[in-house]
């Protein structure tokens, strides 16, 4: 993965949350405070701006950079944990080998680690964490073993899906929808479909320029 394959997987994203955003949308009004797609869309909208200031950095530094910029963009809870995730990911690229493949995956992981150590949460708190912990295990374990970019997107997007839905039966001891208790229950997290469809949108788009570099 290079910078331009970063920027492409950015457009990918914000493609792919403007295609969800009413379903998004009544998630968040459902069981969230409502401004959960705002500030992903802000977020999304300032990073696109971006692209001309990321496309001459290295990997490293375009995760530092859009982490940054995300830092003083997304309001609410969202801003300091996306932020903590690319700013956690882009020093794991700064310190490994140049384009070794697990690199990626150590980058994901530790940036979703950045969010559970930022947010206080992790798996079964019904939250984003129940879609981005399964995927950053997974995505290292497969990494490790080798696997083709074509199983590790296939496995990653099941594994993503699975982790949103299973959302849907838990009683939410974090975020918002704390404050609901047993009436949260029967509705998925707002954030882990969001996360579900960037991580869906990221793994098309890692695939579709696969398949143009052949």
């Amino acid at each position: 993965m290079n910078t331009q394959t970063i920027i492409d997987c950015l457009e990918a994203v914000s493609e792919a949350i403007i295609a969800h955003e009413t379903e998004i949308e009544n998630l968040d009004r459902e069981i969230g405070d409502g401004d959960h797609l705002i500030n992903v869309k802000r977020g999304c909208s300032v990073l696109l701006e971006m692209r001309n200031q990321l496309a001459p950095l290295s990997a490293a530094d375009a995760f530092t950079a859009i982490g940054t910029k995300l830092l003083g963009t997304i309001g609410g809870a969202s801003g300091p944990l996306i932020s903590s995730f690319f700013l956690a990911a882009g020093k794991v690229l700064k310190a490994a080998p140049a384009n070794r493949p697990p690199a990626f995956a150590d980058a994901f992981a530790a940036g979703v680690e950045a969010i559970r150590s930022r947010g206080k949460a992790d798996v079964g708190e019904k939250t984003m964490l129940d879609v981005l912990i399964p995927v950053a295990r997974l995505l290292s374990r497969l990494s490790e073993e080798g696997s083709s970019l074509d199983v590790l997107c296939a496995k990653a997007k099941d594994e993503a899906q699975r982790g949103m839905l299973a959302t849907k039966d838990m009683i939410a001891s974090k975020g918002r929808a704390y404050f609901l208790g047993e009436r949260a229950i029967g509705h998925i997290d707002p954030g882990s479909k969001t996360s579900q469809v960037a991580i869906w949108a990221v793994c098309d788009r890692l695939l579709a320029v696969s398949v143009q570099n052949n």
